[in-house]
């Protein structure tokens, strides 16, 4: 039997998974009642060593701290949504970040990853693309500054700020991204580079890793069934519909359409190194979750080698 290919070296890169496979953390009726123990049991099970934080874990660290060491798992992230580009939102924008910041320290593993919400359409059961905010100038330059203040909050707590580009936000497209690059400083803020999302928005996974190799410091890895996504675009459905229909899986699935043998390459190439963390917002009554977690993490041994 032929060796795998070692695109990293063990200890370069640590495989995590969201619970979003589970149950969804934006749409809380996605779910059919599996329990935060058994969702981080399959974690392990499936050969994960660190996990997303998602709406059912115990609010206490401590306590989740304890339940993921039961298991060999670590946590991965957590999410800080941020609001510098609405009003009224400036102070509770930092304070929910330091709220987060703190919990990641006291779990004493991860990067904090955010986005910026203001105006979002994703959460809302509205045509996704065409109500996507458009930021003026002066929110582009609001944005910018309020994640400069937070990336040095979070640099002085010596823990990575990585900032995720989301469907339905106002930095989802490749134009948007480089916008926010421009507009933040790279030692304060990095990027977290979601392959499924930056696809969706018809933007280039290679393309992105090579403008953006020394910013790239967290990836999610999430796959897309391309006629899902055709359909959900043409007939302009919400976020919610298009994940019911299926628009994304996980990397490994035949169903999907990245390649991540040339995605994982490029990361290789440019000397990635951090969290990849499979994610795939999936309703967990048509595709079995401890199914897919275990596909995606045979798949990511067999092409990277660890």
């Amino acid at each position: 039997m032929r060796e795998p290919m070692c695109l990293f070296q063990t200890g370069d890169v640590h495989f995590a998974v969201t619970p979003t496979l589970w149950s969804n953390d934006d749409f809380l009726d996605i779910d059919i009642g599996i329990p935060f123990e058994q969702i981080v049991s399959e974690m392990a099970l499936a050969g994960y060593c660190g996990c997303s934080r998602g709406h059912k874990y115990p609010s206490d660290p401590a306590a989740l701290k304890a339940a993921l060491a039961l298991r060999g798992l670590v946590l991965s992230e957590p999410w800080a949504s941020t609001y510098f580009t609405i009003e009224a939102m400036y102070e509770r924008t930092l304070a929910g970040f330091s709220k987060e910041l703190d919990f990641l320290r006291s779990m004493g593993s991860g990067d904090m990853v955010v986005a910026e919400l203001g105006g979002a359409a994703h959460q809302q059961p509205i045509a996704l693309v065409p109500n996507s905010p458009k930021f003026t100038d002066e929110q582009w330059r609001r944005l910018g500054q309020g994640l400069n203040t937070l990336g040095e909050t979070a640099k002085n707590a010596n823990v990575k700020m990585c900032y995720h580009h989301h469907m339905g936000t106002g930095v989802m497209t490749m134009e948007n991204v480089a916008r926010l690059a421009e507009l933040t400083d790279p030692n304060l803020v990095s990027l977290c580079l979601d392959t499924g999302h930056l696809h969706f928005a018809h933007g280039d996974n290679l393309e992105f890793i090579e403008r953006y190799a020394d910013r790239i410091k967290h990836v999610h890895l999430k796959n897309i069934r391309q006629d899902v996504m055709d359909d959900s675009l043409a007939r302009e459905l919400s976020f919610k519909e298009a994940i019911l229909a299926g628009v994304f899986t996980v990397p490994g699935d035949p169903a999907g359409c990245l390649d991540f043998k040339a995605i994982l390459g490029a990361l290789a190439t440019k000397a990635y190194r951090g969290w990849l963390v499979v994610e795939a917002e999936q309703h967990p009554a048509k595709a079995m979750p401890l199914e897919y977690a275990m596909m995606a993490r045979k798949y990511l041994r067999e092409v990277t080698g660890v």
